[in-house]
């Protein structure tokens, strides 16, 4: 039996894929929370404050954003969405916790198989990171491609968390808003 979220996220997936934006943002608008309820149950076991939490809620939607061509259209989006947030959890706890030991059969659905090529390189990247201007796409670069959390890229560029936050989420907007002017 079909999951009828599942079908739902898919369907807008597909459709943010073929350009409809307004598709994308109602896809962003429903994952947010599912994410942040999965990352904030599982971060909790391990003590990530809620800062890290939402760094790392806002992290996946990065990823989501930068990798979304990645997505099997005939496969199920959950499993894809969540492997991201978890591999994000997995980073935010390396950040916070650099000598912990973390157990890892909370991820084990999340490990690796044998990894597929990845047609992205760091200098497509870089080049539509530098379409970016001003401190958007300074916070995109620096949390998106360098791995920094809200917090370090707060303290890079003397901003408050919130302002951080802000200039990321308008720094994705712009992408998504090239890349509809791309596809479209």
């Amino acid at each position: 039996m079909t999951n009828p979220v599942e079908t739902h996220w898919s369907s807008l997936m597909r459709a943010a894929n073929r350009g409809e934006e307004g598709a994308y943002r109602r896809l962003l608008a429903e994952l947010a929370p599912a994410i942040r309820a999965s990352i904030r149950a599982k971060g909790a076991r391990y003590g990530l404050s809620g800062a890290d939490v939402e760094d790392a809620v806002q992290e996946t939607l990065l990823a989501i954003h930068v990798k979304r061509h990645t997505w099997r259209e005939g496969e199920p989006i959950r499993p894809w969405v969540f492997a991201i947030a978890g591999y994000k959890i997995v980073d935010q706890m390396r950040r916070r916790y650099r000598h912990a030991e973390v157990d890892i059969s909370d991820f084990t659905e999340i490990l690796p198989a044998e990894p597929d090529e990845d047609p992205t390189t760091a200098s497509d990247m870089d080049r539509v990171v530098a379409r970016l201007s001003g401190r958007a796409g300074e916070v995109v670069r620096a949390i998106g491609l360098e791995g920094a959390s809200v917090a370090e890229a707060s303290q890079r560029f003397g901003m408050t968390e919130g302002a951080v936050r802000v200039a990321l989420h308008r720094g994705l907007r712009k992408l998504a808003d090239l890349r509809a002017g791309m596809v479209g």
